[in-house]
């Protein structure tokens, strides 16, 4: 169907990695879900979604519920089960060489070492696979990247995490809407906490 599109949203699921850096693709998700007024449920896989509708497109939010790095079996058993091609998913995930208050969209690419996308990558086999990367690292950290990424957002991050995802929620309409070249224009160069 070509006026369909999903948007996935990466994360762990269970109430322990709820508002860890690691689950800001379901952070994002649960504020788009927000916004639209919808809830997620059940679906016919492993995930969870919620659909609205924006310029004419059904609009399929997910979450898959398989951990992170088995996130590609949830991701295909939507896109299968809902029809919608490849190039009309865009895939929303925590970025630890990103600085926090940092977003990057791209249309293509790497997994960058992220468990989640490379699983996804490697389910579909490509790397043309829209993706909107969402900075959670911190410049003086120096730390395990592992404990890092599974801790949760500190104080200050969780005050202006807000922000962030009402930006990140921002990016992904305009990927439906306008495209990923325009998105990217309006988004990859800013610093969203100035």
């Amino acid at each position: 169907m070509v006026n369909t599109f999903v948007i996935a949203g990466l994360g762990n699921p269970g109430p322990e990695y709820a508002l860890t850096r690691h689950n800001v693709g379901f952070l994002v998700a649960d504020f788009l879900a927000d916004r639209y007024q919808t809830a997620f449920k059940a679906g016919r896989g492993d995930y969870l979604c919620a659909q609205f509708r924006l310029a004419g497109a059904a609009v399929y939010l997910i979450k898959p519920m398989t951990y992170m790095n088995l996130s590609g079996h949830g991701v295909r058993q939507a896109l299968e089960y809902w029809k919608v091609p490849l190039d009309r998913l865009l895939v929303v995930y925590d970025d630890y060489h990103l600085p926090f208050g940092k977003i990057r969209l791209r249309a293509s690419g790497s997994d960058g070492g992220h468990k989640g996308m490379r699983s996804i990558i490697d389910v579909f086999q490509t790397e043309d696979i829209m993706r909107l990367r969402v900075g959670i690292g911190q410049e003086e950290y120096r730390g395990d990247s592992v404990k890092f990424v599974l801790a949760q957002f500190s104080r200050k991050e969780q005050k202006q995490l807000p922000v962030i995802l009402e930006a990140c929620a921002d990016a992904a309409e305009m990927v439906v809407t306008d495209g990923i070249e325009k998105a990217m224009n309006r988004y990859n160069h800013q610093f969203l906490l100035e």
